[in-house]
């Protein structure tokens, strides 16, 4: 299996369950591994045979001006379900990452692998 990927892709957004968090976007940073056959586009030259990673990160964008989620639990399942329904992928690994959450850290967050 070959792999898609995008590295450290920020987005703001509203995410959080502590009232100050639902009140201002705050900067969050997605990894996101998506795993495929390279094979074919390889061989045709043409972006129709492949996981279109500008595609992916528009539909990411897209995604964090409209959810209405809480957890990022939540947020990153919705990325992962999105990634295999959308973009037909069999597999993909989904690293949310809040940077400006915890001031003693560089991050938080999750990271979650899912198959079609």
């Amino acid at each position: 299996m070959d792999i898609v990927f995008i590295n450290q892709l920020k987005l703001n957004t509203i995410i959080g369950i502590h009232g100050w968090e639902r009140e201002k976007e705050q900067r969050i940073m997605l990894d996101i591994e998506i795993g495929c056959s390279i094979k074919l586009a390889a061989n045709s030259d043409n972006i129709d045979d492949c996981i279109d990673y500008f595609s992916v990160c528009e539909r990411m964008k897209t995604l964090a001006k409209t959810h209405q989620n809480q957890l990022v639990e939540s947020f990153v399942e919705e990325v992962s379900r999105i990634i295999l329904q959308e973009f037909m992928a069999p597999w993909v690994r989904v690293k949310l990452n809040k940077p400006d959450a915890v001031n003693e850290a560089n991050g938080v967050g999750v990271v979650i692998e899912r198959t079609s």
